[in-house]
């Protein structure tokens, strides 16, 4: 009797702690998560920032940006006990602290240059951790994920327009922005093969118009730049992609 007892309470510990692990693990990734899209997010304001230094509220932005990447470190750094983990934050800390010292000086090409290599170090660090923290995903919680990367590919594309009109026009960045439109083309596709309802199908069509509209644009982008006006029209785009993803976050 005590031995099954004590198998009982052994599943029983393991059945809790497995749980408990994979709560941590959700708040690791959703931080995570939010460091990839902040990678890129940050990098293409400072990019619109250079050229246009007369903005003052484009700097604000980036003041609440950087805030939000602090915090999103804190979480992670709060809940994992993975010690590659931990190592991995102390380079995003030291790329996070590099990024403030630039927002405090003069926006000149050189920073530029940083501000690109430092986008990539966070992104590489936030995939790491991702990486370290995952577990089987339900349905939705992977198309929960989906729309999370169509919002990050939003501000990685854009992050590169505007990277070639600000000097950074080389053959790795034009090919880095075809592969990122080439990935976000390919969730688009899985998010239109799910069985939305009526009211949910009319926001992901609209996501697939905005994005064919937006195309037209960026494969012109070497003849045509209207950074304010693409700006706008991603945050629309982006705006439908929450709409999903609020779907699916009340689904799991």
């Amino acid at each position: 009797m005590k031995r099954i007892f004590y198998i009982f309470f052994f599943f029983l510990v393991a059945s809790l702690f497995s749980e408990a692990a994979t709560r941590g693990d959700v708040k690791v990734i959703e931080a995570s998560e939010n460091i990839r899209y902040l990678s890129q997010k940050i990098v293409k304001d400072y990019l619109f920032y250079y050229l246009h230094p007369e903005q003052t509220e484009t700097q604000n932005r980036l003041k609440k940006e950087l805030g939000q990447l602090s915090a999103d470190l804190r979480i992670i750094a709060t809940t994992t006990k993975d010690t590659d983990t931990k190592d991995i934050l102390e380079f995003l800390a030291y790329s996070k602290d590099q990024i403030e010292q630039i927002f405090n000086e003069k926006a000149d090409k050189e920073n530029a240059a940083l501000m690109l290599d430092y986008s990539e170090t966070l992104l590489e660090g936030a995939d790491s951790i991702a990486l370290a923290h995952k577990y089987n995903f339900s349905n939705e919680e992977k198309m929960l994920m989906v729309t999370k990367k169509i919002e990050y590919l939003l501000e990685r594309i854009t992050k590169y327009y505007m990277a070639m009109h600000a000097g950074f026009d080389n053959a790795t960045n034009k090919e880095q922005m075809k592969h990122a439109m080439f990935e976000l083309e390919e969730s688009l596709l899985e998010v239109s093969l799910y069985d939305y309802p009526e009211k949910i199908k009319v926001v992901q069509v609209n996501l697939d118009n905005s994005w064919s509209a937006n195309r037209i644009f960026l494969d012109r982008s070497d003849k045509l730049f209207i950074p304010k006006l693409m700006f706008i029209s991603v945050e629309y785009i982006e705006d439908s992609v929450s709409e999903l993803a609020l779907y699916h976050s009340k689904n799991q």
